[in-house]
């Protein structure tokens, strides 16, 4: 039998982000999911509170970290992990479909995807179906794009860390208007993920409170999904989850850090090289998105 994994999550409010800590009950290895590196857009300053909160708590307890695992590449916040993978020894990953995405991105910031920005940043880019060890877990990663090329699933034992595919039931699913997004290939990865056994653990990488409550949540199970997520409902069609799909994506607006979020976290967390007055700048496209 699979070990069931502890989990401990960390949410970043002002970025509706859930970082995941998954912890092989059996030993110390842990591996971190989705983590965060505060930016205050308006001023450039870049932040390791959230970061450091993980390390003190990590250190403290003995654990030894043994990934940082990306879910996607992220439009909506900006990832730690070369600053945690600098502290802890670890190695970065992310799913293979980075060069696809890269790809979408190349026109809009007009940078050159020879070498790809990613080259040398992540020490493993996972394809459909590769497995790995956090400790004595078994982890398989699963293809689960739709929202972006990258976005990957990571199942073990009980749990699958979904990022953004599946939201919690009251919102729904994941938008797919951003660069590289398919509203097509999002139903196919939330099939997939709905045919793992209805008790299975889902953590998610997002939640935005909805009026109806007024807490912030990151895990459902398969089965909730299925019976409360109107989203995904057996009698909606794949013709009518895309329309669907499609008219609520028109409605939204470009996440907040989505500029700088893209440049920083195609290079996996870490900055463009500086110019020549050794400082490092990011661009912002004009009448281009």
């Amino acid at each position: 039998m699979s070990l069931s994994p502890e989990v401990y999550t960390y949410f970043d409010e002002h970025t509706a982000t859930a970082c995941h800590v998954l912890k092989d009950p059996s030993s110390p290895a842990c591996a971190i999911i989705d983590s965060v590196m505060d930016i205050d857009a308006a001023s450039g300053w870049l932040h390791t509170y959230h970061a450091d909160v993980l390390i003190n708590d990590i250190t403290a307890h003995g654990w030894n970290v043994e990934w940082i695992l990306e879910t996607q590449l992220h439009f909506s916040h900006v990832s730690a992990a070369p600053y945690l993978a600098s502290t802890f020894g670890s190695k970065v990953a992310v799913g293979a479909g980075i060069c696809k995405a890269e790809q979408a991105f190349a026109g809009l910031f007009c940078f050159s995807t020879d070498p790809p920005p990613h080259e040398g940043r992540f020490d493993r880019l996972f394809e459909d179906g590769a497995m790995f060890r956090v400790g004595n877990l078994n982890i398989r990663v699963m293809h689960t794009p739709g929202h972006s090329p990258t976005c990957v699933t990571y199942v073990v034992g009980d749990a699958a860390f979904i990022g953004n595919t599946l939201m919690m039931p009251d919102l729904g699913t994941a938008r797919t208007d951003l660069p590289g997004g398919c509203a097509r290939q999002l139903h196919g990865s939330i099939q997939r993920i709905l045919r793992l056994s209805d008790a299975t653990r889902l953590f998610l990488g997002h939640d935005c409170r909805t009026s109806g409550r007024d807490q912030y949540f990151w895990e459902s199970t398969v089965e909730e999904q299925k019976v409360q997520n109107p989203h995904v409902k057996e009698a909606l069609s794949l013709a009518e989850f895309i329309e669907m799909r499609e008219e609520l994506d028109r409605r939204l607006s470009t996440p907040n850090l989505f500029l700088p979020a893209v440049q920083i976290n195609m290079r996996a967390g870490n900055l463009p090289p500086p110019e020549t007055d050794g400082h490092v700048y990011l661009k912002i496209p004009i009448n281009k998105f």
